[in-house]
């Protein structure tokens, strides 16, 4: 069976708006933040089923797709999950970035891709020096759950309209 993630090829217009952005454009903050993280960013290049980090490791960084595909999965209660593809433009790892720098999941590339990675330290420095920027972070991961919660809702649903036959009569 394919996984999610092989379905979805990068989307060039949203490639272009990461690429044509410095860091602080695209975090939206003011230039001596972004000149901080502009200068600390590490550029990461990955071949097809290299992994990037795994669940429960130490987090170094928030990751930004610039491109390729790459797999969100994780282990709860030893079930093995697919979590979805991830895509360019994406930032990856809020979660791990703003909480306790442990991954909640593993991310694996599924092609050759490469991701822009600001590491840990800056980004705390640039919480200190600017803290409405871990609070817009705050927000971005809360429509990232917001979106992943109705997908699952939705897939669920879809999901059982298919499995139930007197739900298609209704």
């Amino acid at each position: 069976m394919e996984e999610a993630g092989t379905q979805h090829e990068a989307n060039p217009s949203r490639m272009e708006a990461v690429r044509a952005h410095s860091v602080a454009e695209l975090l939206e903050c003011p230039a001596a933040i972004g000149h901080l993280l502009n200068n600390s960013v590490k550029f990461l290049n990955f071949d097809a089923g290299e992994i990037v980090f795994r669940q429960a490791g130490i987090c170094h960084g928030l990751y930004l797709v610039l491109s390729g595909r790459f797999q969100r999965r994780t282990e709860r209660l030893e079930v093995h999950l697919m979590l979805g593809p991830v895509r360019t433009g994406d930032m990856v790892e809020l979660a791990a970035a703003l909480g306790d720098n442990r991954h909640t999941y593993t991310l694996a590339a599924q092609s050759a891709g490469s991701l822009l990675m600001l590491p840990i330290d800056a980004l705390n420095q640039a919480f200190q020096n600017y803290p409405p920027l871990r609070m817009r972070l705050l927000e971005e991961l809360a429509r990232e759950v917001s979106r992943a919660y109705i997908t699952c809702c939705l897939g669920r649903a879809v999901r059982s309209r298919h499995e139930n036959p007197a739900a298609r009569l209704a």
